[in-house]
């Protein structure tokens, strides 16, 4: 690997950490400031509001400057967010500081995944994105158990005995010192960002005209889904981060009514499933290669009917070896559909409006998903019937794109375009 991609590892590693711990933390405002139960899944809904809003534009964005530039503005603007986070006083007031760290993931995203087809030649790729993955996860794990963990009172205590002399930090509750540690961390990461070489790609953008941007996105948006194999690892990816954000809702209820657990330990159970997607991911990248890529597809449909069982565990081992099951099925399909998407996005179009588009995708997917749970949870639905509704989605859904895949190829055979030069 070129030197290069460690210190975006790095970069990755602590803005995703902060991200994750952030999520909890935002939980627990939330639930400090009285906010209804709907509201909880509303927190990731405004969080990724911005990528489908700003797809059209966050794309030109990441590919208008050097990569490590644009990361390190939106880790600031995650910052910014933290601070109003902070000064919060109701609950939608709270919503709003989260949407604001929300814009600076958004932003962050194209760079973040599109320096990896500029500083990488294809056949890396699925390995580069296994590591990515793999450590993105592993600050997944880290992340929601650091959030669980500053938001223990018994941490949190010893937290606030700290004491700066001549200082007044301002600080008086865990929701404050738990906010200010994660911006710290977010500045980690935006100091990584500043070492991130340049990897002297032409950043200068065509035309800057928002109509413009607006109509090449839509153009990207139908040339990717018009691809055999860029609309099939489209569509796995898109039902994979919706299916994701939203299960990180049902494990926290789910343990609640199962385990009896509280959120700071609940939190933690999150941090099971990631640490399964890391061993899926790292596998992923030493076993299947960018060419056996759509091969993977039929663990998304052992995966939705995995995640159906979980309404007959009540002991805590069980249940970590059934989440571990969960996330590995997950990590080790989604890396090489991840990576082949990356592939042809780059072919297609620039680096970072692939992305984009793949953002926009998804991130539109996690929108609808999560309104649907939020809907489920404001009827008082049951959390094991949401378990199953959401398990037979994910398995028919993933049943239907390989019949989709399958189709295509019965009509001309498309993975010869795997490993095909950018010719534009």
């Amino acid at each position: 690997m070129e030197r290069g991609f460690y210190t975006i590892m790095a970069a990755q590693f602590f803005s995703s950490l902060a991200d994750n711990a952030l999520l909890v933390i935002a939980i627990a405002l939330l639930i400090d400031l009285h906010a209804p139960a709907y509201l909880t899944p509303i927190l990731k809904f405004v969080f990724v509001l911005f990528y489908v809003v700003l797809a059209p534009f966050v794309g030109s964005f990441a590919d208008s400057m050097p990569k490590g530039r644009v990361m390190f503005i939106s880790n600031t603007i995650k910052i910014t967010g933290c601070g109003l986070l902070f000064i919060a006083a109701h609950q939608y007031s709270a919503l709003a500081a989260y949407a604001v760290v929300g814009l600076g993931a958004a932003a962050y995203s194209p760079a973040k995944y599109g320096i990896l087809t500029e500083l990488l030649p294809a056949e890396k790729l699925v390995i580069a994105n296994g590591w990515i993955e793999g450590l993105t996860v592993a600050s997944i794990v880290l992340g929601t158990v650091l959030g669980g963990i500053l938001i223990t009172p018994s941490i949190a205590n010893i937290l606030l005995s700290f004491d700066f002399p001549l200082i007044d930090t301002g600080i008086d509750n865990f929701l404050e010192s738990s906010i200010l540690i994660v911006a710290v961390i977010y500045a980690i990461a935006a100091t990584f960002n500043l070492y991130i070489p340049n990897t002297g790609v032409d950043h200068i953008i065509p035309n800057k005209n928002p109509l413009f941007l607006v109509k090449e996105f839509g153009h990207c948006l139908k040339l990717l889904w018009s691809d055999k194999l860029g609309q099939i690892s489209l569509a796995v990816t898109t039902l994979f981060w919706g299916a994701g954000a939203t299960l990180q809702f049902i494990v926290l209820k789910w343990a609640e009514i199962a385990l009896n657990y509280p959120l700071n330990q609940a939190a933690q159970l999150q941090g099971v499933v990631a640490l399964g997607i890391a061993v899926g991911a790292v596998l992923a990248a030493r076993w299947v290669s960018l060419r056996q890529s759509v091969k993977v597809i039929p663990l998304g449909i052992a995966m939705g009917i995995v995640v159906m069982a979980m309404i007959l565990v009540k002991n805590l081992w069980i249940a970590i070896v059934l989440l571990v099951i969960i996330g590995g099925l997950a990590g080790f399909f989604v890396v090489p559909m991840n990576a082949l998407l990356q592939h042809r996005g780059h072919i297609l179009m620039g680096a970072g409006h692939s992305i984009a588009v793949q953002n926009f995708n998804e991130n539109l997917s996690i929108l609808a998903m999560l309104s649907c749970y939020a809907l489920l949870v404001w009827l008082d639905i049951h959390i094991y019937a949401v378990i199953v509704a959401f398990g037979l989605f994910v398995s028919i859904t993933m049943a239907l794109i390989r019949k989709w895949h399958l189709l295509n190829q019965s009509k001309q055979d498309s993975l010869h375009l795997i490993g095909e030069k950018k010719i534009h």
